[in-house]
């Protein structure tokens, strides 16, 4: 007795090549959105603009500016808590944007280990 797969399932070789070929492509289409996300420069204030902080993709910090009136040597931890915040705020940034980007890509293909 054999078993017959529904209309659609199964295909052979020729299915195989086809989900083969799709699968290259997102990689492709995978990889060129990567290095798009590593070109893009990502930035943010905080502190009402006393702390700015950029990084590129590639989570490099690229440049940090401080106000004259935010380096108080009497309240370094205050300056300090506002150079953490806008780190951990454009990384934040840099995630949310590289996961939407990819979303596009894989179509909410959950891929371990990819963002």
């Amino acid at each position: 007795m054999k078993a017959r797969l529904p209309q659609g399932f199964g295909g052979g070789a020729s299915n195989m090549n086809s989900m083969i070929k799709q699968a290259q492509k997102m990689q492709e289409n995978m990889a060129q959105v990567q290095q798009e996300l590593e070109a893009r420069e990502y930035s943010t204030t905080v502190g009402g603009g006393a702390v700015a902080v950029t990084m590129n993709g590639k989570r490099e910090l690229t440049a940090l500016q401080l106000k004259p009136e935010v380096v108080d040597p009497d309240d370094i931890e205050m300056l300090q808590d506002l150079i953490i915040s806008a780190v951990n705020e454009v990384l934040r940034n840099i995630d949310e944007t590289s996961a939407a980007e990819m979303e596009k890509v894989t179509g909410g293909l959950n891929i371990p280990g990819l963002f």
